[in-house]
């Protein structure tokens, strides 16, 4: 199992790298699209659908994506003038999936409700992984490194969290969800995102260079949300009877297992992002 892990793990960073660095505009959305439409189908057996429906829940995000694509170019940056195109259309996914996340998951995880199978359960589904495919699109405008640092930050905030929980860790933090997170995990979290957000701040884009306060809070802002992201995948695939949202990676689950926590972090990113390079347009 562990030479299993490691040898997707290897395969998936030289896939990941080689797409972020080597692929032009349009291959990026390409990539991007396949991998949200992947995650779509997995969403299918979070709600329990048969294979067909399953297949075809992918098959409708993909092309939603491509109605996008067809429709709103320069909003992916494939067209002229996305600093001030991105926002006006971006706010209608961002802000929904933010709200989202802020003040419904929390109240979802306390009561432990159950995915809906149908409509709603879909729409839930748009919600979350809409949100995440144009926000990894978007991002690379801010150019590979920022987009690949971006990432970086939840991955230090799994870091940090695992690390001061395995050595203090003490207080569950939901232990009907996930037994392993602690209060003390999560503060350690909190801690080295807020470093590493400030450590990286020099060589942010000026679109995304803030005051210090707000950097802050921006840090721990990204570490709420990635745990949340996090706990609420958990939950879903408890309540489907699951262990992971699929077996696509051998040794690591599933494409929402590796992107559960980036699917609330990247989006308020992004929104943040394209706040600033608007209001630098204007």
């Amino acid at each position: 199992m562990l030479k299993t892990r490691v040898l997707t793990a290897v395969v998936l960073l030289g896939v990941f790298l080689s797409a972020v660095f080597v692929l032009p505009p349009e291959g990026w959305v390409l990539a991007v699209t396949l991998t949200a439409s992947l995650a779509a189908w997995e969403w299918g057996g979070l709600m329990a659908w048969g294979r067909s429906a399953r297949i075809v829940l992918g098959v409708m995000f993909a092309l939603v994506c491509a109605l996008i694509w067809r429709l709103c170019p320069a909003v992916l940056g494939l067209g002229d003038d996305f600093a001030h195109q991105a926002w006006p259309f971006s706010r209608w996914i961002y802000l929904p999936a933010l709200a989202f996340w802020v003040a419904v998951v929390p109240v979802w995880m306390s009561r432990r409700w159950r995915l809906p199978a149908s409509l709603p359960g879909v729409l839930i589904g748009l919600l979350i992984i809409l949100p995440t495919w144009l926000a990894l699109v978007q991002l690379r405008q801010a150019g590979d490194w920022a987009l690949l640092a971006i990432m970086a930050a939840v991955w230090v905030a799994d870091i940090g969290a695992y690390f001061v929980g395995r050595r203090f860790g003490r207080r569950k933090l939901a232990p009907s969800i996930s037994p392993g997170k602690t209060w003390e995990g999560a503060f350690g979290a909190a801690v080295a995102v807020t470093c590493y957000v400030f450590g990286l701040a020099p060589w942010l884009p000026s679109a995304m260079k803030l005051s210090p306060m707000l950097l802050a809070l921006v840090a721990l802002s990204m570490t709420v949300v990635s745990i949340l992201g996090d706990l609420f995948e958990s939950l879903l695939k408890r309540n489907a009877g699951l262990k992971d949202s699929s077996g696509i990676l051998p040794g690591h689950g599933g494409i929402l297992d590796r992107i559960d926590s980036q699917t609330s972090t990247l989006p308020l990113v992004a929104l943040i992002w394209l706040i600033n390079l608007s209001a630098g347009a204007a």
